[in-house]
């Protein structure tokens, strides 16, 4: 009996064992596990073939469970699909930014076509310098990417603005690395608060288009960490993107996707990036097995040479399987966390109207007002407007290429917010400036800008007709319609006050940011003016524009001057807002405007050499860059950085530095006071001058910022900045460390880099290295920088 009852528990235990062993969970099924242990269990369970495929273009070599390869996957913007049924891997449903989801337009007599909002452009969202704005709007981009079923959006892009004339500027925030990188986290925090991921791109020193795949950025170790790193860094330190994207361009020698200093030793190691690191899209001659070995854990889009690559390596022992294990762990992660692999079911129906009253808000803070001469602005009595402009009647919400937008269901022109707000216009105005509008859309003739030999080439031009995806860039890039002085005098005698809108695109893949002002152009200002101001009568001119522009030449003709760059689709709503004074102007430039082009610091090195065709781009203006430039060797500007006017005045007071020697940190204080007769909010900034006497140093940096709220008339509201012990450093390279230097450091508080109101001083008496670094991505060039020292 004893034995029976032996035997009877054994049995009893074998089949337990068995039957826990089959309805034991995968690890990688397991919720109760990390995300991490779950993704090792998942690689661990692909073949060689697996993990090849999913490396090269996220699984577009392989075949799926229809026996068929998923070849459109690397389109940027498609949803997931199966590709390893057995293990319930699922594609990366993938779309690009910034300004929305970028997927293609609706067809001729769709009637469930599902749109998406176009948001204000990255320097618009710039310009409002409110940290928590851009959240907000990234939180409304997010909840599109959720309920349209992605996983991950191919933005926010934070290159700096090296150059006026980058034709990308639009989809980048700023020229000063501080305001980029905190915007920029604030963007993929409120991205990323659906469960979406956000990927930082194009990284690093992808500040042009001209040979944008091939060219060299030769960029000092200090100008690198000081300028072009640093946004970056904040943002990966301050959001924890999931995912980066290398640039196309080579750095210091190298294309960046094959740099493992760049990915392992400083972003890994040092910023503690724990997210997935992607190519560019048909980044074709770079070396499949260089990126591997250097950390890229996807190669987008993918093809079969880089297959091949790669499977020629495994063989032949130059890279081992346990490289892609370590690599695809990335992958996985992501994957596991992403809305269509965690089980959620997207409505395809976000809040698309209560996204729309979020961009009109960003966009009404992002607007700057350059120019307000005897109180122009607001009008706030309804008038009968003189629109003057093509761009009146064809707002251009959002630059071209993947940083554009095609899935809005609308754009609000000037004219048409105008008349929202109730200002009347001319109706024969209107058909005229929109009867040319359709003219030039059926010419399609090619716009001047993109007729040479060079554009054609580039573009597949081959006789006087635009191509079909020039479609966004026609009307924007054409010629300005002339308007006889007899004619303007004519709707003078109709009108009240005039408003002129001047507009320029901009996109991937050609420099345009910076042309100048027409003649015809020029023209119409001038002599719009002149009519209205000889009939005492006002001009507004609004700069539809993606980012800095030539005003020198013109500025001094009208009495006011909006600059509402690229602005999403709520453009002409907004601009109604702030001429109507709904809405007062808070909005600061994140760039500074220069006299002339000749003055900006990288003028005489951009794009790079051969000017035509550049193979090395030289970074010598260093750290130079924008107002630490123009204010560090006295280039007066048009419109300083952090410029921007108000409907009201705001008083600054009560500095108060919490000691007078710096340790470890330091809080400043201010209050400022709305003394004006309308409510608005100002923007604060704090810049620092540090002692130079061991290295050169440009004569302030920006290190704090902040927006108020809503100041009545008479409000007042302190503000609290806290600089750290980074927040005095600058980066030595000789021994690769963050330094602050002894001495008198200045507090510099400010309603823009020139308009100081406030100063205090502090003293560090002995010298701190604050971060020993890597010693790595030293430029393959000798290259003579700028320096104050040489002034």
């Amino acid at each position: 009996m004893k034995n029976y009852r032996l035997v009877s528990a054994l049995i009893f235990f074998i089949s337990a064992n068995l039957f826990a062993q089959q309805t034991e969970l995968p690890v990688y099924k397991d919720t109760t596990k990390t995300i991490e242990q779950r993704a090792v269990d998942l690689v661990s369970q692909m073949t060689l073939e697996d993990k090849i495929g999913m490396i090269v273009g996220d699984g577009r070599y392989l075949i799926n469970a229809q026996n068929e390869k998923i070849a459109d996957v690397f389109i940027a913007n498609r949803n997931s699909k199966m590709i390893i049924p057995r293990l319930s891997i699922k594609t990366t449903a993938l779309t690009d930014g910034p300004s929305g989801i970028n997927k293609g337009p609706a067809p001729e007599g769709a009637t469930d076509y599902t749109y998406t909002t176009a948001f204000p452009t990255s320097t618009c969202l710039a310009a409002t310098w409110n940290t928590e704005l851009v959240e907000n709007v990234g939180k409304a981009f997010g909840n599109e990417l959720l309920e349209y079923d992605y996983d991950l959006v191919l933005m926010p892009a934070l290159n700096l603005h090296r150059n006026p004339n980058c034709g990308r500027n639009f989809e980048y925030y700023s020229e000063d690395p501080l305001l980029s990188g905190k915007l920029t986290a604030s963007m993929v925090n409120g991205l990323q608060s659906n469960g979406v991921g956000a990927t930082l791109k194009h990284f690093v020193a992808n500040n042009q288009e001209s040979n944008r795949r091939k060219y060299n950025a030769v960029v000092s170790q200090r100008a690198l960490r000081e300028i072009y790193l640093r946004g970056f860094e904040i943002a990966v330190r301050e959001s924890s993107p999931k995912a980066i994207m290398t640039s196309y361009n080579k750095l210091n020698g190298f294309y960046t996707p094959e740099i493992p200093e760049l990915l392992q030793d400083i972003v890994r190691d040092e910023w503690r990036f724990d997210g997935l690191y992607m190519t560019d899209f048909d980044m074709h001659y770079g070396d499949a097995v260089a990126q591997v070995r250097a950390g890229i854990n996807m190669i987008m889009s993918g093809s079969e040479d880089e297959l091949n690559q790669l499977k020629a390596a495994l063989k032949n022992k130059t890279i081992d399987e346990s490289t892609l294990d370590k690599n695809l762990v990335y992958n996985m992660k992501l994957k596991l966390s992403s809305p269509s692999m965690t089980g959620y079911t997207p409505s395809l129906k976000p809040d698309l109207e209560a996204h729309a009253k979020i961009a009109r808000e960003a966009v009404g803070e992002g607007i700057v007002l350059l120019k307000n001469d005897n109180n122009t602005l607001p009008i706030k009595k309804k008038k009968t407007v003189a629109v003057f402009g093509k761009i009146s009647y064809h707002l251009i919400e959002a630059g071209t290429g993947s940083g554009g937008i095609r899935s809005n269901k609308y754009a609000i022109s000037v004219n048409e917010g105008l008349k929202s707000a109730g200002f009347k216009v001319l109706e024969e105005m209107e058909k005229s400036y929109m009867d040319f509008i359709e003219k030039t859309r059926r010419e399609n003739l090619v716009p001047p800008y993109f007729d040479n030999p060079k554009m054609r080439k580039d573009n597949g031009i081959t006789d006087d007709q635009a191509p079909p995806h020039f479609k966004k860039r026609l009307v924007a890039f054409s010629k300005e319609e002339a308007v006889s002085k007899v004619n303007i005098e004519k709707y003078e005698s109709k009108s009240d006050l005039a408003v002129i809108t001047l507009g320029r695109s901009g996109g991937e893949n050609y420099e345009n940011g910076y042309l100048p002002i027409t003649q015809i152009e020029l023209d119409l200002v001038r002599d719009v003016c002149d009519v209205f101001h000889t009939a005492e009568k006002k001009v507004v001119v609004v700069l539809n524009v993606g980012g800095v522009w030539e005003t020198a030449s013109w500025r001094d003709y009208p009495d006011a001057i909006l600059l509402a760059w690229q602005p999403g689709q709520e453009g002409g709503y907004a601009i109604a807002d702030i001429i109507k004074g709904v809405v007062n102007p808070s909005g600061k430039l994140p760039d500074s405007f220069p006299l002339k082009y000749e003055d900006v610091p990288s003028a005489n090195t951009f794009p790079g050499l051969p000017v035509e065709e550049p193979v090395n781009s030289f970074y010598k203006e260093g750290v130079y860059v924008g107002y630490r430039y123009y204010d560090s060797f006295d280039v007066p500007t048009a419109y300083e950085f952090g410029f921007g006017m108000s409907y009201t005045k705001f008083d600054y007071a009560d500095l108060n530095l919490s000691s007078a020697n710096f340790s470890s940190k330091m809080k400043v204080t201010v209050t400022v006071k709305n003394t004006g007769k309308v409510a608005g909010k100002e923007i604060v900034q704090l810049y620092l001058s540090a002692p130079s006497k061991e290295i050169d140093k440009p004569e302030k940096e920006l290190k704090g910022f902040s927006k108020t709220k809503l100041l009545k008339p008479g409000e007042s509201q302190q503000l609290t900045f806290e600089l750290d012990e980074h927040s005095l450093a600058s980066f030595r390279s000789g021994i690769s460390a963050w330094v602050a230097d002894k001495g008198d450091y200045e507090v510099l508080i400010g309603a823009s880099s020139k308009d100081i109101r406030l100063k205090d001083s502090f003293n560090l008496k002995e010298e701190i290295v604050v971060e020993k670094v890597h010693d790595v991505l030293y430029p393959n060039f000798m290259m003579e920088e700028l320096s104050r020292f040489d002034k």
